[in-house]
């Protein structure tokens, strides 16, 4: 596709999407090297899925699959605690202080590995939700600000590398797969926010993205392109050791050699999966604070391998050789972007089928819905059933893709 050549046009929600249907469409025509397709497994797909959201939201009120559902695991009321914290707040310092909050712990929140777990008051949580609660402590310790409820430059820089393995409660016996990845991610975010005032503020914090969707917004409403317009325009630099085009670091973006042609982008495949989750993050806050984001599905389903190892898991992709699930692989490798660019189209596919099912349309169930619902549950539980919670496919993580 020539239109997308510039690190402009590839630092969109549209790219990913054009990018994975090209490699669906060598799928189709059975000309992948890894993966084959099978209409079959995407309807278990989609009876698993409409089986998984109407358990576990039976009124069908489905919230954004968004880093905010995993601060209460274990039934325990942490957001309100958070809430009652910010309560002196107005609205939209109290909107900066969760962006704060929310950038901090998706930006944290790759994968955790299977040993390491949080402790909290006797109990323990581990993966996604213990990364969640771990950060959420973090923040309430006033250990990533210069002032409390805040994270910034100033506070980044003074809590070190020792003191995230301090407040992740990491040690040689509860080892955090890629840490040395997160703290540089940090250290990298630091630097950031200095640099850019017109996105973090003079206070170099994450939150002054709030100030900047406001400003993007019209009439009181923003294309959730456009907040992932900032969120790729402010973070894109922090993402270490990836592919660059024109000068531009272009973050979770990755070649595969069937999409190559005759300028260096064409084989280039985007999937902004972090930032994507992220965008994902901050509609609440905004939502919370008066501003209404439309527009939802423009942004995509999330490769990772919740979403990815359910599609494996039910068969709508089949393996094509046993290196697929034998060895490890690089997020780089061509079986990751293949599994990824995979599992970005087939879930613009099994959306309609969940949403004819349930009764929704796209606006009452967009895929920031049909993923919470829904596919990452459905895969995590397939995950748990099959392999005691590991995904179908090894992976080698930095703690800064998955």
């Amino acid at each position: 596709m020539t239109s997308l050549r510039t690190p402009a046009a590839l630092l969109t929600a549209d790219a990913v999407r054009a990018r994975c249907e090209q490699l669906y469409a060598l799928a189709e025509a059975d000309r992948l090297e890894h993966f084959a397709l099978d209409a079959a497994g995407l309807e278990a797909v989609a009876e698993r899925v409409v089986r998984v959201t109407r358990a576990a939201y039976p009124s069908l009120e489905i919230p954004y699959h968004s880093r905010w559902q995993h601060f209460d695991v274990g039934g325990v009321a942490r957001t309100a605690e958070l809430d009652a914290a910010l309560a002196h707040l107005d609205p939209a310092e109290q909107a900066r202080s969760r962006i704060d909050l929310v950038v901090l712990s998706v930006l944290l929140d790759a994968g955790a590995g299977p040993r390491w777990r949080f402790s909290e008051q006797g109990r323990t949580f581990g993966r996604s939700e213990g990364l969640a609660v771990a950060s959420l402590r973090m923040f309430l310790a006033a250990q990533a600000g210069s002032e409390p409820l805040r994270v910034d430059a100033a506070g980044l820089k003074a809590l070190g590398p020792g003191g995230l393995v301090q407040a992740f409660q990491v040690s040689e016996h509860n080892p955090l797969v890629g840490l040395d990845g997160r703290w540089s991610l940090l250290a990298s975010l630091a630097a950031r926010l200095r640099e850019a005032p017109e996105l973090f503020g003079e206070d170099a914090r994450p939150g002054g993205l709030y100030d900047a969707a406001v400003a993007k917004a019209k009439d009181g409403k923003l294309e959730a392109a456009d907040l992932l317009g900032l969120v790729l325009a402010g973070l894109g630099p922090i993402w270490p050791g990836r592919h660059e085009l024109d000068g531009v670091n272009l973050g979770d973006v990755w070649p595969h050699s069937a999409l190559a042609g005759e300028h260096p982008a064409d084989a280039l495949v985007p999937f902004h999966k972090l930032s994507q989750w992220l965008t994902y993050s901050l509609l609440e806050p905004l939502e919370w604070a008066g501003l209404e984001v439309v527009g939802l599905d423009r942004l995509t389903g999330l490769p990772e391998y919740r979403n990815g190892g359910l599609l494996l898991d039910l068969g709508a992709l089949r393996p094509k050789h046993a290196a697929v699930t034998g060895d490890a692989h690089a997020p780089g490798d061509p079986v990751i972007v293949e599994w990824r660019a995979l599992t970005v189209a087939l879930l613009d596919r099994v959306a309609p089928k969940v949403r004819a099912t349930l009764g929704l349309d796209a606006d009452a169930f967009p895929l920031a819905k049909v993923l919470q619902g829904g596919t990452w549950a459905a895969g995590r539980e397939l995950a748990a059933e099959l392999r005691d919670g590991q995904p179908p496919i090894q992976l080698l993580s930095d703690g800064t893709v998955f």
